[in-house]
């Protein structure tokens, strides 16, 4: 076993080919290669002799592939022609043979046909001509490309029967955890509604489920839109139109696994509501939590409980009397609601901007006004808090809404009426399994 270093760069999926780009690279005391990667993919490796020496030979495979594919294609466009002189060609035996049949009848009508006839062959040599060398190159490319099969197939023994290509994928298969390292951004998707809201799509979705649900305002409003896809959100073609039961509170809300997860207004109770069904699932009081103000983000908005989720399942975040008004974490089962463990923070409530989880760690930002940037961070795993500095640019100066969304890697916010959406670095330490 040994450790390999990567940094994740988590972008938005809207965006062109994913991959990952390495930033650097090196090789150990086995020669083995470790890269330093980011998204989107460039190159693999690059300073590494025995991965450059692959991709070059994979380049000029590839040019002698087009060049054949060239040459079918003139080939192609050549045997038509000779197809219509062989037409000709068996015309002008015909006519040899009436010739032939009756002598006494060559005029100088015939003799001009003949000689048409002969003129109409000539462009015929340069195509036999081309036929030749194509031929020729061919062959030369055959032999080519045999050569280099014989050098890959070395290279690949060489390498353990692998590239470098997969050996990453593999990699950035396990990449489903790490520590928040970087906030950029923002991307403005869309400007639209009041102040405050929330937007977010569903982590738990297929890859290809692409909708948007839009909820405008944090307090006294049962309407949710839902949109087919991102593009169709920019425009602002709303597919489907939802009354909910219940009015919500805050703008801390989530779509999980096809489910709406909302704080019911004027109460500490969360909601479950299906958009498949358009009814009620699950609804369960949080007990001692604050609501309606009275520990809420620095912002104001009724916002005292926020759930959210990320990698390892689903969360809500508020404060509790019997807690000093401090941040409360609980995990909670998404069928259920019930609360699976609980952990108490020393980080005051009212003191936070926003919060957010990846990967069992909260991350709570100290303001949601310009130069605002995450301060604290509290693990789940080790039960302990960490002081941080993560700045992020706060494009409108006011943020309602920060929810981490664990498929697309990505923060969404509501800021200022401008839905944005921020990508994040993770710092990854991934165990492979070579020989050591």
């Amino acid at each position: 076993m040994h450790s390999v270093i990567l940094f994740g760069k988590m972008c938005l999926t809207i965006g062109p080919k994913e991959g990952w780009q390495v930033y650097s690279s090196a090789q150990d005391a086995d020669g083995r290669c470790i890269c330093t990667v980011v998204a989107p993919e460039q190159s693999l490796c690059s300073r590494d002799a025995k991965s450059r020496q692959l991709r070059q030979l994979l380049e000029k495979v590839q040019n002698m592939s087009q060049s054949i594919e060239v040459l079918n294609l003139r080939t192609q466009r050549d045997f038509q022609y000779v197809m219509k002189m062989e037409n000709q060609m068996k015309g002008l035996r015909t006519k040899f043979r009436q010739i032939e049949d009756d002598r006494k009848s060559i005029m100088a009508r015939n003799f001009q046909e003949l000689k048409d006839k002969m003129d109409e062959l000539k462009p015929l040599i340069p195509v036999l001509e081309q036929y030749k060398m194509d031929a020729a190159l061919i062959s030369q490319f055959k032999e080519e490309i045999r050569n280099l099969s014989t050098v890959l197939t070395g290279i690949q023994e060489e390498l353990g029967a692998y590239d470098y290509d997969d050996r990453l994928r593999s990699c950035m298969g396990k990449l489903t955890c790490g520590k928040l390292m970087k906030i950029t951004g923002p991307v403005t998707i869309k400007t639209s509604g009041t102040r405050f809201g929330a937007w977010m799509t569903d982590p738990l979705a297929s890859t290809r489920n692409n909708r948007v649900w839009y909820m405008d305002s944090y307090t006294n409003s049962k309407i949710v839109r839902e949109f087919k896809t991102m593009e169709d959100f920019v425009a602002g073609v709303v597919s489907r139109t939802y009354s909910l039961p219940f009015k919500w509170e805050g703008t801390n809300h989530i779509v999980y696994n096809g489910s709406l997860y909302y704080n019911k207004y004027q109460s500490n109770i969360i909601v479950k509501y299906s958009f498949e069904t358009g009814s009620v699932l699950a609804q369960r009081a949080l007990e001692f939590a604050g609501f309606h103000n009275m520990y809420p983000y620095t912002w104001g908005g009724y916002s005292d409980i926020d759930v959210m989720a990320d990698e390892l399942g689903m969360w809500v975040v508020y404060a509790t009397n019997q807690n000093a008004g401090n941040v409360v974490i609980s995990q909670i089962d998404p069928d259920t609601l019930q609360v699976l463990k609980t952990w108490n923070t020393e980080y005051s409530k009212r003191n936070a901007g926003e919060s957010f989880m990846i990967c069992g760690t909260l991350y709570i930002t100290n303001s949601h006004l310009s130069g605002a940037k995450v301060y604290y961070a509290y693990s789940t795993k080790t039960s302990t808090y960490e002081y941080i500095d993560i700045p992020f640019h706060n494009q409108y100066f006011h943020i309602s809404m920060l929810d981490y969304n664990a498929r697309e890697r990505a923060l969404y916010a509501w800021n200022n009426g401008h839905q944005v959406i921020f990508n994040v670095t993770l710092f990854h330490v991934i165990k492979t399994d070579d020989d050591s």
